[in-house]
């Protein structure tokens, strides 16, 4: 069938489908932040992604203070592996303290108000971290050091395979596949999915539901800080609007794939990356957006619970 529609679309295809997979992991690394918080207290954190952007500033900050870039996000030669897994540390890490903030200050207060209080109140976050990016790295797009090359590495074969491609999926998908076995196996793991349950009989169990909550917003912040490093080192600018659009992506795949689904969040983030990329080749990219939310649509007429959220009754 592949091979019937490269035959029909040109021998590019294999490309933009390399670049759909590609595109569509990132996407799914910061759906899982959506989903899991959804899981488990049924909030939408809109202030997601822009956590996301904040912690792709944290990691240039980073490569700027250990002199791999300039001011202005030039690479300058430095050693690049141990920057980008300085990256990786720093900006989980930071993504998941300040998750864990807002949910104490903010969310926490609000667990028993009505749904429509935390919402707005997650608008409300999803402002303050716009305009905290802004402060911090102003309003122009920044481009991201190049620590990761860019060469050909199948030159003649019919997809252009490079490190960048290599890096996306050596780090997305053993982060998926950690998180998958955390959730399964692990104590908190199992408290988690209790919670997202049946949060009162949770507690009478003797789980510890606001600690698991909390755990909860670490992950996904700490998932929320990986995928901005991956994504800065892939698409080597950041700027203060990549938040809203990137995480209205991520959002998107977690409604199509069943929000508060992790498989499902993981192959919606793929089919929307897929979706993009043939879109933008074939019937070009001012149409791609539409695309994208007219199959949303169409889906959830016909799976209003999204692709996978009838079929796992365990949300998280």
């Amino acid at each position: 069938m592949l091979d019937s529609l490269a035959t029909a679309l040109g021998p590019a295809f294999y490309q933009y489908l390399l670049i759909g997979l590609v595109t569509g992991l990132l996407y799914a690394l910061i759906a899982l932040g959506y989903t899991m918080v959804y899981g488990i207290i049924e909030l939408i954190n809109f202030a997601h992604g822009d956590l996301f952007m904040l912690g792709s500033f944290l990691a240039l900050q980073v490569a700027i203070w250990v002199g791999a870039a300039t001011a202005t996000g030039e690479a300058t030669g430095a050693a690049a592996l141990p920057t980008i897994l300085l990256m990786l540390v720093a900006a989980p890490v930071f993504c998941a303290g300040l998750n864990v903030t807002v949910d104490r200050v903010v969310y926490k207060p609000l667990r028993n108000a009505p749904k429509l209080a935390p919402l707005v109140s997650a608008i409300g976050v999803s402002f303050i971290f716009m305009n905290i990016g802004v402060f911090w790295m102003g309003t122009y797009d920044l481009n991201f050091p190049k620590l990761v090359p860019q060469d050909n590495l199948t030159p003649g074969a019919r997809i252009a395979l490079n490190y960048k491609h290599i890096m996306v999926l050596a780090v997305t998908l053993p982060v998926m596949v950690a998180l998958t076995v955390f959730v399964r196996y692990t104590s908190l793991g199992k408290a988690m999915r209790a919670t997202a349950q049946n949060p009162t009989a949770a507690q009478l169990m003797g789980i510890n539901v606001d600690r698991v909550i909390a755990a909860t917003f670490a992950i996904g912040g700490g998932l929320g800080g990986v995928a901005a490093v991956v994504y800065g080192l892939y698409n080597n600018t950041v700027g203060y609007m990549m938040g809203f659009q990137t995480g209205l992506y991520a959002f998107t795949a977690a409604v199509l794939g069943g929000i508060g689904n992790i498989p499902g969040a993981v192959l919606g983030g793929i089919i929307i990356g897929l979706v993009r990329s043939l879109g933008s080749a074939y019937v070009g990219e001012q149409w791609s957006e539409a695309l994208i939310f007219a199959i949303l649509i169409v889906i959830l007429i016909f799976r209003p619970n999204g692709i996978l959220g009838a079929r796992t009754r365990e949300k998280v």
